[in-house]
């Protein structure tokens, strides 16, 4: 794993290895995109998968095999990490905040209005957001395009993460003002990293957030040693995008034999 020097594009690892503060159960009302989070707008006989606190229908497959992640297949991702790697890291403060959360800070007017709703920052060292440029806070799957911020708030950094030239920069930096006003303290500053892995097509945008969210965590974050500078950036970092949805794929079909045997 590259170390060196803090530089913009690096982050302390200091306490990035004590459990995951627990989300709450608060409810902000914002509409399609949340309701569906909370499983408001799923029937009992639409889930495919029931996976801790994601549900999983045949339009999030769908979309996993070969179409724009919806944010409940990222949300799974994250749970993925949360629960099957993350423990084997007892110490780390690390953050994964599922898409709607990221969508109701990146919309909101208030974001101390979301403290109910969001998980315990206070002893968090790092946070992953999904950001999407969508601005209906009633579509329930809108936006056109997906990128990753990661915010190092022991640095008062946010590193943003685009594979698609700079898209959603405007939109992060929506996310990490309304981010900075929820922690208090000075404004974090905005990285955008331009040595980010590039997508080929239209729709692996999603695909893209997942693999680095995890490449980012595994391998960075949670491999480092309590006081390095870590490098963030991405650069000669290949993605599989067609890799990443089978594995994704063979990762769910695993979980959902899993709870056919249990339930057999």
């Amino acid at each position: 794993m590259p170390l060196r020097k803090s530089s913009p594009s690096s982050s302390s690892a200091r306490g990035a290895s004590q459990p995951p503060p627990s989300r709450s159960g608060g409810f902000h009302p914002f509409g399609g995109r949340v309701s569906r989070h909370f499983g408001e707008t799923l029937h009992p006989e639409d889930p495919y998968l029931s996976y801790h606190d994601v549900r999983l229908t045949r339009e999030d497959i769908a979309s996993i095999r070969d179409d724009w992640l919806t944010d409940n297949a990222i949300a799974f991702w994250e749970e993925y990490l949360e629960h099957e790697h993350l423990p084997h890291y007892p110490n780390a403060q690390i953050v994964l905040l599922r898409p709607s959360m990221s969508f109701m800070l990146q919309n909101t007017p208030d974001p101390l209005s979301l403290k109910s709703a969001l998980p315990d920052l206070s002893r968090t060292t790092h946070v992953f957001l999904p950001v999407n440029d969508c601005r209906n806070l009633e579509e329930a799957e809108g936006g056109s395009h997906w990128s990753l911020l990661l915010v190092s708030i022991i640095d008062r950094v946010a590193f943003h993460y685009d594979s698609l030239a700079a898209g959603n920069v405007p939109d992060a930096k929506r996310v990490a003002v309304r981010l900075a006003q929820l922690l208090g303290g000075p404004p974090l500053r905005f990285v955008n990293l331009d040595d980010t892995p590039q997508q080929s097509n239209g729709s692996d945008c999603g695909v893209f957030v997942c693999l680095l969210m995890q490449h980012l965590l595994l391998r960075k974050l949670l491999t480092a040693h309590a006081q390095d500078k870590i490098s963030m950036s991405m650069r000669g970092k290949d993605v599989d995008a067609r890799g990443g949805r089978r594995e994704m794929l063979r990762i769910i079909e695993e979980r959902r034999r899993e709870g056919e045997r249990r339930r057999s």
